[in-house]
């Protein structure tokens, strides 16, 4: 009897808006995870750090007064003290606190890929220094003096703003802003806008100016009340969803600008648009806490490690990795010197430079991959 031969197994043809490969789902599904995990993480850590400090409250208690204040429900006459410590201290001080290592964590993967260098964070590109001389000119010289306690952080985004102008008419040019143009104007910048305020310290009487200085080179959110924060807040989150949207586009853009072209992303609009971004936000977060090192640097360093290269997934991590992270760098801030607070920029430093040299010495990663 004659055998008829077996057709050999055929691949199945690959079709559009079909099932995602495997590996991808595999990370889609562990981006969700961890954002779940870093989602809780987050809550509790608010909690924690908004009850922790020279009163402890109790986990339970602090909830309880964050309803009341949240939907106005009634407390005891005795509890009064507390609740004001809670609500009207420490809760505007954690959630600006979250709010800024969120953005600065988004900033610095949006940053590192505008500059397409592993080195660069938010303060790169001067804007940090430059609000600081606009922040030491109105606690020195009174201006702005019409805008009350509102007056330094309007001066800091004000010269924030001022700085971001001067670094991108610095660096232009005939064939528009290059990368390494605006590294090396911002920086050579940035040691200028040092010098502006080293000159105000020297010629200026008194220690205020110093101490000016210091808050707003190494940061704190001493300062924090609730009116400080829906502005910011609305910033970062509008500044994190547009960088999102254009996360494709930021993946294309660090192959680089001929490569992009060729995949019909225009680079140079792409590039000043961040930058204006990039800027404003770093502008709005300096006005509010000062300027705060590594962790704009470090942070996108390690979720590249654990979610991949992809921006998407990176800028969805950073901004809460950012967020636990700064909010626990506050509380030590508060309670390992109470009741004195140390600068952020002290803590953020001990805790970033081990971490990118140990990120650096990983064997087998990367910038943007493992």
């Amino acid at each position: 009897m004659a055998r008829t031969a077996t057709p050999p197994p055929t691949t199945p043809p690959l079709t559009v808006g079909g099932p995602p490969p495997p590996r991808t789902a595999r990370r889609r599904t562990g981006t969700a995870w961890t954002v779940t995990v870093l989602s809780v993480v987050l809550a509790v850590s608010a909690v924690l750090a908004i009850g922790l400090g020279s009163a402890v409250v109790a986990p339970l208690d602090t909830l309880r007064y964050l309803w009341a204040g949240t939907t106005g429900d009634v407390i005891g006459a005795d509890e009064v003290t507390r609740y004001q410590i809670i609500w009207q201290l420490r809760t505007p001080r954690v959630l600006l606190a979250a709010t800024v290592g969120a953005g600065l964590g988004a900033v610095g993967v949006a940053v590192q890929a505008l500059v397409r260098n592993p080195l660069a964070d938010p303060f790169i590109l001067g804007v940090s220094s430059a609000a600081s001389v606009g922040a030491v000119a109105v606690g020195v010289f009174g201006v702005l003096g019409s805008l009350g306690i509102y007056a330094v952080s309007a001066g800091a985004f004000l010269g924030a703003l001022g700085g971001t102008v001067l670094v991108y008419l610095a660096a232009l040019s005939a064939g528009g802003v290059t990368p390494l143009r605006l590294v090396l104007t911002g920086v050579a910048l940035s040691f200028g806008f040092q010098a502006v305020m080293g000159v105000i310290v020297y010629f200026v009487p008194g220690n205020e100016a110093t101490s000016t200085v210091l808050f707003w080179t190494m940061g704190g959110f001493g300062a924090a009340t609730w009116g400080s924060l829906p502005l910011v807040l609305a910033i970062v989150v509008a500044g994190i969803a547009l960088l999102t949207s254009a996360s494709r586009r930021l993946d294309v853009m660090t192959l680089g600008d001929e490569t992009a072209a060729s995949l019909g992303v225009d680079t140079d609009r792409l590039r000043r648009g961040l930058f204006v971004l990039t800027a404003l936000m770093t502008g709005a977060m300096v006005a509010v806490s000062g300027a705060i090192g590594f962790v704009g640097l470090v942070v996108p360093h390690v979720v590249r490690i654990v979610v991949g290269a992809g921006h998407r997934r990176v800028l969805v991590v950073a901004p809460l990795v950012g967020a636990v992270f700064m909010v626990w760098v506050d509380l030590v801030a508060r309670v390992v010197a109470a009741p004195r607070e140390l600068p952020l920029g002290f803590i953020t430093a001990l805790v970033g430079v081990p971490v990118f040299i140990l990120l650096l010495r990983r064997r087998g990663y990367l910038f943007g991959g493992r």
